[in-house]
């Protein structure tokens, strides 16, 4: 609303505007808008400022409001220093309270992790035997350790933590006790509106006595796919459509609460503030939608497929004399689908313009987010997930009883330095000496490791090379058989005897 000097009895007032100005600007203005249309009056566009004038939008030039006294005339408003609406959440700086993903192995809340005692590990000569194994390279079998069962409780957890920690996120929010009361959100009916769903993507209900009223539906289909209606068997008089529609606006209209719910409702006006981010206000929208109990779900799935398909339908004829056919749906049903406990008149402003983002955006704000969908899945199939687990790990460690540190000598320091590794070294390499089960070829290799690895030790067992033979004595070696022909004599060199004459 553009604003300037004006003058009125002698005075001059800067920043404001006639009651006729504001109200040429806004029938303009409405009249032009896809959300209302050229069919606004301008009888209409005054009730419009007198509820800006109630609430405070908008104030005389001396500072009044409150009363519905503004006419088409020549008085004098202006605009109060502060906005009468509760400000949006702003983003912080940083995130400080992020919903946290449940760890199952966390301790039970309430114990303390201060002045736990320190458990020393007792490495037996066992244990470093598998430990030195795998530093060497030699790589023992593994097993497969499973995890902890999940409870159902626990999926149900999952589901419930990552949605609302997904809707903070998109939000930009400190924290989501701004808007929504985290304890009254049901983690069963995300569950149910995520999986329990048909080939249309409309909720199923377990419980049947909580579905629409078949008259209605019936209603709802006649209406949604106009004039395709050839097996309908009632008469089609003049006006039927419009009995038909308001038999439809009646059911919705006396509904004990909304369908986005009163508990919700905060958390639905906060998403308006992201329409300009049209990606993220949808899927802001789609998250909240979750949140539902499935028959509310279900009753705004069927009714927005219905105000989209009458919208687009051209052949639909006027339901209304007065209105167009998007205004009439828009108007008809906002309250129904959002409202506040205690209502104000803004609340039908806010409850217009979710209807009609809701009503051109449908089909994707009431799809499954798959990517939330997708990461709890695999979260969910990560912690049920089996542990590949190799002997000489931490978890095979036998802890003794708990003991506190405490201080000792620096001459017990030196000697626990020089000396307290070198003894459960030399426990296993007697215990490899004395292993009957490994074969000589075996027993050879290992020792060979165990002096490049610590030739300290190994020297101070075996100080000489006789000292290791004597661990390998060599066998006597067999004396070579005798063969038969080495029996007799050896062979000679031919003789020349004499030649016989005759």
């Amino acid at each position: 609303m553009p604003l300037r000097k004006h003058r009125c009895r002698f005075k001059t007032y800067e920043h404001c505007f006639a009651a006729a100005e504001a109200v040429d600007w806004l029938h303009e203005l409405l009249r032009n808008s896809q959300n209302f249309g050229p069919e606004v009056t301008r009888k209409q566009t005054v009730q419009l400022l007198k509820k800006f004038l109630k609430n405070h939008v908008i104030e005389d030039i001396k500072g009044k409001w409150g009363q519905e006294d503004f006419e088409d005339n020549r008085h004098l408003y202006r605009f109060p220093p502060s906005s009468p609406l509760k400000p949006y959440p702003k983003k912080p700086l940083y995130q400080r309270d992020v919903i946290k993903f449940p760890e199952w192995n966390d301790p039970p809340p309430g114990t303390s992790q201060e002045n736990i005692p320190v458990r020393p590990i007792v490495m037996n000569s066992e244990m470093w035997f598998k430990r030195h194994s795998i530093a060497i390279g030699e790589v023992p079998a593994c097993r497969l350790v499973h995890r902890r069962q999940l409870t159902e409780a626990n999926v149900e957890e999952i589901w419930r933590s990552t949605t609302l920690s997904h809707l903070q996120k998109i939000l930009g929010l400190d924290s989501l006790e701004e808007v929504l009361n985290v304890k009254l959100v049901n983690s069963k009916y995300i569950i149910h509106n995520v999986y329990s769903v048909s080939k249309q993507g409309v909720v199923i209900l377990d419980d049947k006595s909580k579905e629409l009223p078949h008259w209605v539906l019936s209603a709802m289909k006649c209406l949604a796919n106009w004039p395709n209606c050839s097996d309908w068997k009632q008469p089609m008089y003049l006006g039927f459509e419009k009995d038909v529609f308001k038999t439809i606006a009646d059911y919705y209209g006396h509904l004990k609460e909304p369908l986005l719910t009163f508990h919700l409702f905060d958390a639905f006006v906060s998403v308006l503030g992201l329409l300009q981010k049209e990606k993220m206000a949808i899927e802001a929208f789609q998250i909240c939608c979750l949140l539902l109990p499935p028959e509310n779900r279900r009753k705004l799935q069927l009714l927005m497929r219905m105000m989209a398909r009458i919208c687009l339908n051209k052949e639909m004829p006027p339901l209304c004399d007065g209105f167009g056919t998007r205004t009439l749906m828009v108007q008809t049903f906002s309250r129904c689908i959002l409202c506040s406990k205690d209502e104000v008149d803004l609340d039908e402003l806010l409850a217009a313009r979710l209807v009609t983002f809701l009503m051109d955006n449908y089909q994707e704000i009431l799809k499954v987010p798959l990517a939330l969908q997708t990461s709890i899945e695999e979260r969910v199939a990560h912690l049920r997930r089996v542990q590949i687990k190799y002997p000489g790990a931490d978890m095979d460690i036998t802890l003794s009883a708990p003991s506190f540190c405490r201080q000792i000598s620096p001459e017990e320091f030196e000697y626990q330095r020089a000396y307290g590794s070198q003894e459960p070294l030399t426990a296993l390499l007697e215990e490899v000496i004395a292993d009957a089960k490994l074969s000589n070829k075996e027993k050879k290799k290992k020792l060979k490791q165990f002096q490049k690895s610590y030739p300290e030790v190994y020297q101070e067992r075996f100080p000489t090379p006789e000292s290791e033979a004597l661990l390998f004595p060599e066998k006597p070696k067999p004396k070579p058989q005798l063969f038969m022909w080495a029996l007799r004599k050896p062979f000679q060199p031919f003789q020349r005897t004499r030649s016989f004459r005759m």
